[in-house]
């Protein structure tokens, strides 16, 4: 299933790239976290900081709107602090989540044309992603012992095509993330300036029920730089 969600997503990818539109390749900076409250908010800062790289690309449909898709490699997770004293420097468990997906994500774009063939850009879309690899790093202080530990991320071995989680269990992490996109940029003819929002809709955990609330999803802000293949 992994190698054919690959196969899919990369001929999915290339197909726009012969298009009437604008090819480029992007890289920027991600401020990655989970939600934890009930509606799906963040109530406390437990960022963790990341990075994305790819290629995307328009289909050109217009000068007003027009069809905008890519895949991505991104960066998820967060960080998370627990204390069992007064004091901040003894007795806790830190631990870095850090898990990296393919996205695929789907925007419909609206344009606002500005002089010299830059404009401004504005959009939001579905995202489906696939987990292929991360680190999670906990750090453990207890009566002024420090030990530290890293392991691999594990996935589970999901269908998408079906309703339940197939492989699940608490020590794994949902294959497959899905969601929504928020956009809006700068495209300045040889440079593209983008900053994203992404709301994810899965629940990390490969036994949770995604509707049963908001809590436990991702949530990735990111800042990006995109040199066109094409124009």
């Amino acid at each position: 299933m992994k190698k054919s969600m690959l196969i899919v997503l990369s001929v999915f990818t290339m197909s726009y790239a012969y298009s009437q539109g604008k090819t480029f390749i992007a890289a920027g900076y991600n401020a990655a976290n989970v939600s934890t409250n009930s509606n799906g908010s963040v109530d406390k800062a437990r960022m963790l900081s990341s990075f994305q790289a790819g290629i995307g690309g328009t289909f050109g449909i217009s000068k007003v709107f027009d069809i905008e898709t890519g895949l991505y490699l991104t960066g998820k997770g967060s960080k998370t602090e627990a204390y069992f004293s007064g004091s901040t420097t003894d007795n806790y468990v830190k631990a870095k989540f850090n898990p990296f997906y393919l996205e695929l994500p789907l925007y419909g774009n609206l344009n606002f044309p500005m002089e010299k063939k830059n404009a401004f850009f504005a959009g939001a879309g579905p995202y489906i992603a696939m987990g292929i690899f991360g680190k999670t790093k906990v750090e453990t202080n207890f009566l002024g012992t420090t030990s530290t530990s890293t392991s691999d991320i594990k996935f589970n071995n999901d269908n998408p095509t079906t309703s339940q989680q197939e492989d699940a269990s608490f020590d794994k992490v949902r294959r497959f993330d899905f969601g929504f996109n928020f956009h809006a940029g700068f495209d300045l003819s040889d440079v593209i300036l983008k900053v994203n929002y992404g709301l994810g809709l899965a629940k990390i955990n490969s036994n949770g029920n995604n509707n049963a609330d908001n809590k436990n999803k991702h949530r990735v802000f990111s800042v990006s730089v995109a040199i066109p293949l094409s124009k």
